[in-house]
């Protein structure tokens, strides 16, 4: 019987938009300028590391020098990361949902100090919810398997009791792989359909 639904954020509970966010930045840039940028940014895990609670300058550093040409460029894109994130209108009321029939519901995301800052008011879902672990805060980031273990350990949590719901193949495969039931997001009609499936076994 599952009783602990447990939520990524990024892409699930919020919009993340890099693509967008970078084409309103360098309207009109050519295909070789986005490839390298993202290249820096997403390549060998560069951009885990500050999600993992690293330094921000030495992360940022690290990038940078993958195409220290675009130095300028990069700096724009850390300066103004906030704008990334979007609110998701439907993301109050599928946490009240929940809540009102009886289901704990957590957080578990990769997910940076710097990000946060950059743009708090996106969290503002976060008081709804009985709690979680951001990567930052553990050092850890999905799909390790400390990290589901860490919020199995927080909360007391038995896995087989739970429901995890990420964007990520990767992150739903290491949720399964710890025990936990999984979903992948795809759409919202989607992933409320699949949960509501599991929920009914109960």
């Amino acid at each position: 019987m599952i009783k602990t639904v447990i939520f990524d954020v990024g892409n699930v509970l919020v919009d993340f938009d890099w693509e967008g966010y970078i084409d309103k930045l360098f309207q009109n840039a050519d295909k070789n300028f986005v490839m390298k940028i993202n290249d820096a940014v997403w390549g060998k895990g560069r951009w885990e590391r500050l999600d993992a609670g690293d330094n921000p300058e030495e992360v940022f550093n690290n990038i940078i020098s993958q195409a220290p040409e675009y130095e300028n460029e990069f700096q724009i894109i850390f300066r103004r990361i906030g704008e990334t994130l979007r609110k998701r209108p439907e993301t109050p009321n599928w946490i009240k949902s929940l809540k009102e029939k009886g289901y704990q519901v957590l957080y578990l995301s990769n997910y940076s100090h710097y990000v946060m800052k950059a743009n708090p008011d996106v969290l503002d879902f976060l008081p709804l919810m009985d709690g979680g672990v951001f990567s930052c805060d553990v050092k850890l980031v999905k799909p390790q398997r400390e990290i589901y273990e860490c919020i199995a350990e927080k909360y007391n949590l038995n896995p087989s009791e739970c429901v995890f719901i990420d964007d990520l193949e990767r992150n739903v495969k290491g949720a399964k792989d710890f025990g936990f039931e999984a979903i992948q997001f795809v759409t919202l009609k989607q992933t409320q359909e699949d949960l509501k499936k599991i929920l009914e076994k109960r």
